[in-house]
């Protein structure tokens, strides 16, 4: 349910305000759900549905880029504008503005390969310079740091379990039973589209019984577990930036 100002509020009574047919999708979405979302007011409502849009065209955006999936050790970034680190991860070059440096990822994309958790980070980067603007993106996030789940204080992740998957969330399917000589394959993290539509970097947009055949396809032999959708959600929080 969606609560603002301690009042339930149904989906159709914001339409006038809210026009986006995919924020709309999302909102109905979050009245389905046997949550409660609880905001201030509606213009912080209104900033999480553009968040969760903007991450979900973070998300194709990168799927369409031609980024190229590997390993933390065998990662790379265009070393004109990033640096890169002896653990696989990318630091921000000196002098780059961090919006051209995020902004790069999808225009350049055959000069990086990374793999799915910050391929999630750059998801989420992207997503707030779209929400936020550039001024105040290249502000927050001076020496911009690329590296699996590392993500700048300005950029809160929270995390909970739950089956209340809204559009624009990150979900996480689990391989328990993962090949040893693949760890990078122990696990596959995903931008929720509804409808049964996911990205995760390497596997592209795919539906979960699709992405959990291929995961099975990294497992050890004689596996006696499959991969799996977990009830985990991952969220930034949105009312941060407000």
């Amino acid at each position: 349910m969606i609560k603002i100002n301690n009042q339930t509020i149904k989906p159709e009574s914001l339409f006038k305000e809210i026009t986006n047919p995919e924020q709309r999708t999302i909102l109905k979405q979050m009245a389905a759900n046997q949550v409660d979302y609880v905001y201030q007011n509606l213009s912080h409502l209104k900033f999480e549905l553009l968040f969760r849009s903007n991450t979900m065209r973070a998300a194709r955006e990168l799927n369409k880029s031609g980024v190229k999936f590997t390993t933390f050790t065998y990662a790379f970034p265009n070393r004109k504008l990033w640096d890169r680190l002896s653990n696989g991860g990318f630091l921000l070059k000196n002098g780059v503005s961090p919006s051209v440096g995020i902004q790069d990822i999808l225009k350049n994309g055959s000069l990086y390969a990374f793999e799915c958790s910050t391929g999630i980070a750059i998801v989420l980067y992207l997503a707030t310079l779209y929400s936020i603007g550039s001024a105040r993106f290249n502000v927050l996030f001076d020496h911009l740091y690329l590296m699996d789940w590392q993500f700048d204080e300005d950029l809160q992740i929270y995390q909970k379990y739950g089956d209340d998957f809204i559009p624009g969330d990150v979900l996480h399917f689990n391989n328990p039973d993962f090949d040893p000589k693949q760890p990078h394959w122990r696990a596959e993290n995903v931008v929720f589209f509804g409808n049964d539509s996911f990205y995760g970097h390497g596997v592209g947009i795919r539906n979960a019984s699709t992405i959990i055949k291929f995961l099975n396809t990294k497992r050890k032999p004689n596996p006696q577990k499959s991969a799996y959708l977990m009830n985990l959600i991952s969220r930034p929080y949105y009312q941060g930036f407000l």
